[in-house]
């Protein structure tokens, strides 16, 4: 069947992957849309096709299988659709001005004649040329979505398409339909393949072999890797494609002459491939904290013996001989690694350095690249920390031009005079190449990390080459401290890195004194393992202290589907930790019903979002995070609101159009604990 009519309101719309849920204005009547149909405001024209379907929940629906956006037919429905905010700079009053002074050559004016527009009181030139700029942008992508639909490709792509190739996108495209590999991670190049193919690229066309040699590069950046063996890439090219071994070869050769990919050949004669910017970034980091190193030592602390020894006194504690070398490492030195397993005093020594340097009246900066371990470094030492996001004001970066079409972005020089940088093992490498280079020569560089705990989620292991690379001073911490041998989960830690069982009853390494704060459950069927759960969560673990699962408790699972998937261990932990009561409000959202007292977390970054603290009323600012975690203290249905307050105090007001950027925390992926 097919449908044609206006938006008249927005229920649902994912950003992310366009998904829709619209009410339609008819000539039959208004009528509720479902399906994934991006970049689409309020006041819009669509053809649709596609069939009634009928909701168990919500009723009468029409699911969307193709969809044509349409220009206004008629001067009101133009009107209504510029008064709508769609184009920049155009709002109701100003829409009713134009259309009242070019009626029907309204659109052609926007399109080819946009000077005329600033004969209208109000519309400066400039202002003008920005709102046919608007106008026209937002038709050409959705004629790029348009596009790309055809072939199975997301509209989530059609906005880079447009900024990296303008106006004849499409035609380009046609052309070339690898260059659609270039622009982006995610997508799927058996999907570009067959669209190539269809519009008639040969089978051994070179453009073909070279985008799958880079899309091969980039499947290997997504698996946390560098770069791959050669004879390994030009297997898995021709298992992917099927050409010949020499027409591989050759375009492997031909992409290096072009600077697209570099091959490294190493000291047993190896080949190993690289795309060309990963490479440039390896050699960037290395020239970046040589320079560093060598650079002259003028933040010093002479007599550093008494410094170690007033900090003694004054936090009351005895440092060890390895402790006392790592702080006399980091004077010696503009760089220093500092690692060990947990329990084994590195926040010790990071308090340490703290105290010493700022009694000498320098600035400290502290930072690590995930949520949770900025504030735990904050709670441990006393000293504000932040996210490496946060310190190096990235901003709106799209994530992808991290990995393609780099250009070597400018961060903003970091104001300290000593930087320590806690859990290194998760930076991945082109992080801390931005890192690097907002670094002045004569910094202190502290790096603290262990390379047994979870790895960067991005390519490249920083920590573990840095160490291994013998190039800068390194001091390895190995004993475990009388007071973390009291915990099960630290000596559990370091007996998994050794490859040995668990500690039981009896065994030398527990003493009397050992806390009850490790439990190996283990269970066969997972109908049992999730009543273990949900009994853990709503007050067992209160035998053992003060477990309260909304102050203190945090599930973890490896994945997201089945019984003991994220979803569904949301859906039950919500249903025995926070369920429905009469008038509590909540609000319903596709999959998912929210209540005020959910636990929440950001699943992406939004760097617009106001907040402010209530704790402190003078502070306030803009972003929240992907990995953040708050609850729901409050469910407007009337104004279409929600209100979260995040861990570390921020307050802020979702639309319920926005509430796809959030997801329920009562459960969460160890992907996700490692983000946070």
């Amino acid at each position: 069947m097919e449908l044609k009519g206006e938006i008249e309101d927005i229920i649902y719309q994912n950003e992310v992957n366009g998904y829709l849920i619209a009410n339609l204005e008819t000539e039959q009547g208004e009528i509720t849309i479902v399906g994934y149909i991006p970049f689409v405001n309020v006041g819009e024209t669509l053809r649709v096709t596609g069939n009634y379907v009928e909701h168990k929940e919500y009723g009468l629906q029409f699911k969307v299988e193709t969809f044509e956006k349409l220009m206004p037919e008629t001067l009101s429905a133009l009107e209504k659709y510029l008064a709508r905010g769609n184009v920049k700079g155009i709002g109701k009053a100003m829409a009713k001005k134009i259309i009242k002074a070019f009626g029907e050559e309204t659109i052609h004016i926007l399109k080819f004649e946009p000077h005329k527009l600033a004969t209208i009181k109000g519309i400066s030139e400039e202002k003008a040329k920005e709102m046919s700029e608007n106008f026209v942008e937002n038709w050409e992508v959705w004629q790029i979505v348009g596009f790309l639909e055809r072939f199975g490709i997301g509209a989530e792509n059609a906005k880079k398409v447009f900024n990296l190739f303008g106006v004849n996108a499409i035609e380009k495209i046609e052309e070339n339909p690898y260059l659609l590999v270039d622009i982006t991670s995610g997508i799927n190049f058996k999907q570009i393949d067959k669209m190539a193919m269809d519009l008639g690229i040969s089978f051994d066309n070179d453009k073909r072999v070279k985008s799958c040699i880079k899309y091969s590069l980039l499947q290997i950046a997504v698996n946390g890797n560098c770069c791959v063996i050669k004879q390994n890439l030009i297997q898995f090219v021709k298992q992917m494609i099927g050409v010949e071994e020499e027409t591989i070869e050759n375009n492997i050769i031909n992409l290096n002459v072009d600077n697209q990919i570099y091959i490294e050949k190493r000291d047993d004669d190896v080949e190993w491939v690289y795309l060309y910017y990963f490479n440039k970034v390896e050699n960037q980091i290395a020239q970046r904290i040589i320079g560093l190193k060598n650079y002259k030592n003028i933040k010093r602390v002479n007599k550093i013996e008494k410094e170690i020894e007033k900090v003694e006194k004054m936090q009351k504690i005895t440092l060890s001989e390895k402790q006392k070398e790592a702080i006399q490492e980091i004077n010696e030195n503009n760089v220093t690694i500092i690692t060990g397993g947990p329990g084994t005093g590195k926040t010790t020594i990071i308090k340490s350095i703290i105290d010493i340097y700022k009694s000498k009246g320098y600035k400290m900066v502290l930072c690590a690249p995930t949520g949770r371990a900025a504030k735990r470094m904050t709670e441990t030492t006393g000293e504000k920390a932040c996210t490496l996001h946060r310190l190096l004001e990235i901003g709106k970066i799209d994530e992808d031009s991290l990995y393609i079409n780099n250009e070597d972005y400018e961060g903003t020089p970091i104001d300290g005079d000593v930087i320590i940088v806690d859990e290194l093992s998760m930076v991945d490498m082109f992080l801390m190449n931005f890192l690097l280079n907002c670094i002045y020569k004569g910094t202190k560089l502290v790096l603290v990390g262990d390379c047994d705990q979870l790895p960067s989620v991005g390519p490249g292991s920083v920590l573990k080459d840095l160490i291994n690379s013998e190039k800068l001073k390194t001091v390895h911490l190995d004993k475990i401290f009388r007071q973390a041998a009291k915990s099960k989960i630290i000596l559990n830690a370091h007996r998994v890195n050794n490859g040995l069982d668990f500690v039981k009853k009896g065994d030398e390494e527990l003493s009397e004194d050992t806390n009850d704060d490790f439990f190996f459950i283990s269970e066969t069927s997972q109908e049992n393992m999730l009543k273990q759960v949900i009994s853990l969560c709503t007050g067992r673990l209160q035998n053992f202290g003060n477990y309260d699962f909304f102050q203190n408790m945090q599930v973890l699972t490896p994945t997201k589907k089945g019984i003991l998937g994220t979803k569904e261990l949301n859906k039950s932990l919500q249903q025995f930790l926070n369920p429905h009561k009469e008038g509590k409000e909540e609000k319903e959202n596709i999959t998912v019903t929210y209540r005020v007292g959910d636990r929440i977390m950001q699943v992406k970054n939004n760097y617009d979002i106001y907040w402010e603290k209530e704790v402190e009323k003078n502070e306030n600012g803009s972003g929240v995070f992907n990995g953040e975690m708050g609850t729901i203290l409050k469910i407007d249905n009337k104004d279409k609101v929600m209100k979260i307050k995040f861990d570390d105090e921020k307050i802020c007001w979702y639309d319920f159009k926005d509430l796809e950027q959030i997801e329920h925390s009562y459960c969460i992926t160890i992907h996700k604990a490692q983000r946070k």
